[in-house]
């Protein structure tokens, strides 16, 4: 017999993402464990794994630096927000593009396609990918201050490496639809801060947003859904990451970005993954005001066609009240399934 608290099957995600009508809001990446959490609540956060996590993540990584065999050692010094710049010199492009590695070549295909095929016969929604693509991957091999500075004195270069990204990108999208069959893609690139973009939408529509559209046309071809992470305030880029193909947005980070206004003009052409806030809300407020605020996400995003799922915001960090948690995961499960069964009655 299903329980409430049973994680969804894969179509009931899907309908999420595609007009349908699931039966609960999906829980993606709610139970997001952030840096110090496994630290102050050590075995007890096990007690959250009654709660439902609706997809599964088959981890890869397009580009393993450290195995790439450069010719060059990296330079270990701090710059801006990276800790290493891998690409010191825009002359060592040329060898870095040229030992891109093969997905086939990946050790880690074997344990991918064990884990792709039990996620399958448990009729789970799969999610492969990973971290960083066309902004956070280019500034962790040049550097925060040097890609900055790119995008205005070396826009070619910039051009190129985002380029040779789309092309390695790609071929993995295309192992992975072949091998694991996935349901959706999952990656990540705040292009936000707290108060805007992280470049001029010009730039971002110049630079980055044609590489978007080839990632978006490969998703395309093999019918997987684009979930992307981007921290930050979004809203001036919405409507081209709608464009290139983005299914699903995550998080729509409170304080940064208008909930209700993005919800009013991108609702008919975005799904959101509407993140509950990890900076203020889960740490600061009390149980109560947690539920409220998961109560005023899924009446903001959810539509009677669907367009919504709920996580955290991003990592739940140390200092968060464990009955805030709770509150948070308690209140999705129970509250995304009463709003839910409500459009299903034609409340």
């Amino acid at each position: 017999m299903k329980k409430r608290w049973d994680p969804l099957p894969r179509a009931e995600v899907v309908k999420a993402l595609e007009g349908g009508c699931p039966e609960r809001v999906p829980l993606v990446r709610a139970r997001w464990w952030g840096e110090g959490l496994g630290e102050q609540y050590g075995d007890r956060l096990r007690d959250f794994n009654k709660y439902p996590e609706d997809t599964i993540t088959l981890w890869a990584n397009p580009l393993n630096v450290g195995a790439m065999g450069l010719s060059w050692s990296m330079d270990s010094s701090r710059r801006g927000h990276d800790s290493r710049c891998v690409i010191s010199d825009w002359a060592q492009l040329d060898e870095f593009i040229d030992k891109m590695p093969s997905p086939d070549s990946d050790p880690d295909i074997g344990a991918l396609i064990e884990q792709a095929e039990a996620a399958r016969a448990q009729d789970r929604y799969v999610l492969y990918g990973w971290w960083g693509l066309f902004f956070e991957r280019p500034w962790g091999l040049r550097g925060m201050e040097n890609i900055m500075m790119d995008y205005h004195v070396a826009a070619e270069h910039v051009d190129r490496l985002h380029a040779a990204l789309a092309a390695q990108y790609c071929r993995y999208i295309d192992w992975g639809a072949r091998e694991l069959s996935p349901d959706g893609f999952w990656t990540s690139d705040d292009l936000g801060h707290q108060t805007q973009l992280m470049m001029r939408p010009g730039t971002f529509r110049e630079l980055i947003k044609p590489h978007y559209a080839t990632v978006g046309e490969t998703l395309a071809e093999h019918s997987m859904h684009w979930w992307l992470h981007s921290c930050g305030d979004n809203t001036e880029v919405l409507g081209d990451l709608a464009e290139t193909g983005v299914n699903a947005f995550h998080p729509v980070q409170k304080h940064t970005m208008d909930e209700v206004a993005v919800a009013r003009e991108y609702g008919d052409r975005l799904t959101f993954l509407a993140g509950i806030d990890v900076q203020h809300i889960l740490r600061e407020a009390d149980p109560d005001g947690v539920r409220a605020e998961v109560r005023f996400l899924i009446d903001t995003f959810d539509r009677p066609d669907g367009g919504m799922c709920l996580g955290a915001g991003n990592g739940i960090v140390g200092g968060t009240p464990f009955e805030n948690i709770e509150a948070f995961l308690d209140e999705a499960v129970t509250y995304g399934s009463a709003h839910r069964e409500a459009y299903a009655d034609g409340a």
